[in-house]
Order: C-alpha cells, then structure tokens, then sequence
C-alpha cells in the first residue's frame, strides 16, 4: 500500500480536493517520516511542524466549507533557509545571520502558499549556498538517503535529502552553478534550473543588491521525486511578482505541432567520463528516440568555454562581495574552498569583468543560435559518480568536481533553462541527464524529462524498497 508520504504533489492535492484523505491526514504522515529520518538526515533544520499542523486545519475548514482551492492546497513543502519566510531567520547556513528575521515572504515562498501549500520546515544550505556539499557550523552536515557518507550535493542538499527521504513531495532550492542540479543526480531527483527571467526572485531581509552576474544566472526551482511535481510546482513559482524587475509574465507552454529536435553532445571535454554514464547518455537518447524524438550526434558551441568564462568572471564578483562575509564570519573549510575555486582558473581584472559580461551575450547568441535548429540539448551532466562529502576539502576534490560538471556551471553562464533526470545507479548512487532548452521552454524540457522517466521509472522507489 502507498502511503500518503508516498504520493506525488499531484495526487496529494487530488485527494485533499476530493475528500480522500484531509490536508491534517497528509501533513500528520509527512511529519512522521520526517521524524523518523531527519535526525540521521540533519535535512530540515528549521522546522515549522506546529504551524504546519494549524495550517493543515485551515485547510481542511476551507475544503469542508466549499471555498475554491489552489492547486497545491493541503501539500507540504520545504523551503531552502536562504530565502525570507516571513518571521523566520534567513541565516544562508551562516551563525552571523541567525538574527535576521524576514520581514515578508520571498516571491516564491508567497506563491506556493497562494497556492495552498503548507511549508512544513526550511532546508540546510552550506555557508552562503556556495558549496558542492551541504554543510555548515551553524546547522551541521546533511547526509545523503542513499548513503550517510555521500554528499546530497549543494547548495540545495537540504531539500534534495528531503525529497528523497520522503519529506513531501515538493522542495524548494536555488541555482547559481548547479545548486538544484547537483543535489538532484546526488539524490536520485528531477529538477529545472530555469532561465532568466522566469521565476521572480526578491530577498525582502537584503540590505544591498546582488552583483550583476549573481542577478542574471541566480534561479529559483524546485527538486521533486517525479517531472509531473516538476512542472505543477515551477507553474505556481512563476507567477508573477513585481519586486523582481527582471521577471517576464508570460504563458508556461506553448502549441507545439511536432516533437522538438534534439542535439546530442557526448563531448568529455578532456574529462575521464565513468562509462557507466556514457551508457546512461546512450540509453536517454534511445528512450527519446523510440518515444518520436529525432536525436542528431552534434558539435554544440563550448560549454567549455562559458564554464571557464564562469570561474573568470564570476570569481571577480564573489571575490568582491562575498569574500568579505567569509573572511571575518566564515569557517576555515569554506575559505580554503573558496580558495580553491580561485585557483581553478586565472580570474580576470575589473577591466576583464567588464569585458567578460560583454562576451557572455556573445555566447548566448550561438547558443540561442543552436537552439532555433534544436531546441533541446541532450547532455551529460556530473561526468562522475556520487562523492563523499568531504570530497571539496582538497584542492584535488574541489578541481574534480568542477572538471566533471562543466555543463553545470557552463549552462548558468549562458543563461539558458536546463532540467535533469536520473537513469540509473553508478557505483550504487544515483546518476542522470541534461537536458539544456530554448529560453521560455522549461515545458519542452520536461516533456522530454518525462518521456525519459516513464522509461526508467521513479528513482526513489528503489530506495524506499530497500527499506
């Protein structure tokens, strides 16, 4: 029997609608499996069970009272604790910040709950959600489902570790370099970085605006066990907010009268890819092809490229405005990381940070270009498999990591909307695929995402059974 844990967002809010089981029920079972594995997990690390079980009440009252419901009325969620939630402290996995109180709801803390969402806790994030594992003083380590000595990834393992655990079906995270990405092969999840514009983001708590390159690759998503919660969730989170100036209201899908072309890279890039994810590659493009796709073997513009771009120009920029806070209230594990992310490649001057922002649109153009004739990518994504979570605390592990997942970080660079899939188990940990789209086509994305899915079916079912 499936437990209402268990169940999709969909299916959740299907039942709380039509009387099946009540919003209490639903959030009551979440929190008892959160119970049961967070204490090893250490994913939740501010939790709202009271308020939730209050919230679930009143949602409950406004089903038996016939009001009109959202689309997520009665789903628990998390959120990340980098983004304001009213009354709560938004501490970035920093003690420095334990104090801050939110003023108001983030954009996309306020649309979940007009869409009836009930946060039941807010997720661990490392020192600033700038790291590839999911570890601070101020909470401690977030362990991985899969096994406790993996890392669930960063910046958003709390909510990766939550969603594979069964924390609800829904869980918010962000994505600078590969934040939602990374936690989602780590896990075994789906996720969608968006593109530029099409999530509205807003941090009431700020005191200043974020450097130029942070505002345009910075997105909000969302990771979840299955694509259909994917969408319905990235649908709620778009909706419009007019304190993010750079936010686009425009429709979610478009009428499409054929399956999109695909391109299909299988460029390493130098890197010493695990055949086990090259034959996950192969296997996603052959479940695309049986499903109708037409997928062409292509040389793409460098990923290569917009990735070192990445580390040029935005160290220049996280050196600046980030540095500060890290040398006088960070640990000595988060500086050293950080400078190793300097020694990755040779970072550019004030000059050349003028000139490398001036060079992405560049970028942007022959991507965009590529997309016109295929508007979806089919890529690797990590290029090795899970790592330990103290895998960054080398110099060694730190330049792994960043050699592997080019086509992470490279996507941020040109800004373009990308989504990830697991296929299968390397060296018992979950791996999947990349998917890279055209601006404004996260639907076309998932809709692939989806195809691939139904083929390898729902990752974290094989973890469940193992319990």
């Amino acid at each position: 029997m499936t437990l209402l844990w268990q169940l999709s967002a969909i299916d959740q809010a299907a039942g709380v609608r039509e009387g099946r089981f009540t919003a209490r029920t639903l959030v009551e079972s979440v929190l008892e499996r959160v119970a049961l594995k967070n204490p090893e997990l250490n994913a939740i690390v501010d939790p709202l069970a009271e308020q939730a079980l209050l919230a679930a009440d009143k949602a409950d009252a406004a089903v038996a009272s016939g009001e009109q419901l959202g689309c997520l009325h009665g789903v628990p969620v998390t959120v990340k604790v980098n983004v304001d939630t009213k009354g709560r402290p938004t501490t970035n996995g920093m003690e420095v910040f334990k104090d801050v109180i939110a003023p108001d709801n983030s954009p996309i803390v306020q649309n979940l709950l007009n869409a009836g969402a009930i946060i039941i806790g807010r997720t661990n994030t490392p020192e600033m959600s700038m790291r590839l594992t999911t570890d601070n003083p101020l909470y401690g380590l977030t362990r991985n489902p899969w096994n406790l000595d993996m890392s669930p990834g960063g910046s958003s393992g709390g909510a990766a570790a939550s969603a594979a655990a069964g924390f609800g079906a829904i869980h918010h995270g962000n994505d600078i370099a590969g934040s939602l990405r990374y936690p989602a092969t780590a896990c075994g999840l789906s996720t969608i970085k968006p593109g530029l514009g099409r999530v509205p983001a807003y941090l009431p708590s700020a005191k200043a605006e974020r450097g130029m390159l942070a505002q345009l690759m910075s997105v909000q998503g969302v990771v979840c066990r299955e694509v259909k919660d994917v969408r319905l969730a990235t649908q709620v989170l778009m909706r419009h907010d007019p304190r993010d100036p750079w936010h686009v209201p425009m429709p979610f899908s478009q009428q499409d009268s054929a399956l999109p072309k695909i391109a299909y890279c299988k460029e390493a890039h130098g890197y010493p890819i695990h055949k086990d994810i090259m034959e996950n590659l192969d296997r996603a493009a052959s479940i695309l092809e049986a499903a109708g796709y037409q997928v062409e073997e292509i040389e793409t513009p460098s990923i290569a490229e917009a990735a070192k771009a990445w580390l040029q120009v935005t160290n220049f920029e996280m050196k600046r405005t980030l540095e500060p806070v890290f040398k006088e209230h960070g640990s000595a594990i988060i500086n050293q990381i950080f400078e190793g992310y300097y020694q990755l490649e040779d970072m550019v001057d004030a000059e050349g940070y003028l000139l490398g922002i001036a060079e992405r649109t560049r970028m942007m153009r022959e991507w965009n270009l590529l997309l016109a004739d295929y508007p979806l990518v089919l890529t690797p994504y990590l290029m090795r498999p899970g790592y330990p979570s103290d895998y960054d605390e080398t110099f060694e592990g730190v330049e792994d990591l960043f050699r592997s997942s080019i086509y992470s970080y490279g996507v941020n660079y040109i800004g373009m909307p990308a989504g990830h899939v697991p296929v299968d188990l390397v060296d018992e940990m979950p791996s999947g695929v990349q998917l890279i789209g055209q601006k404004w086509r996260e639907d076309l994305i998932l809709d692939a995402m989806e195809v691939i899915e139904n083929a390898t079916g729902v990752m974290t079912r094989k973890l469940w059974d193992r319990e």
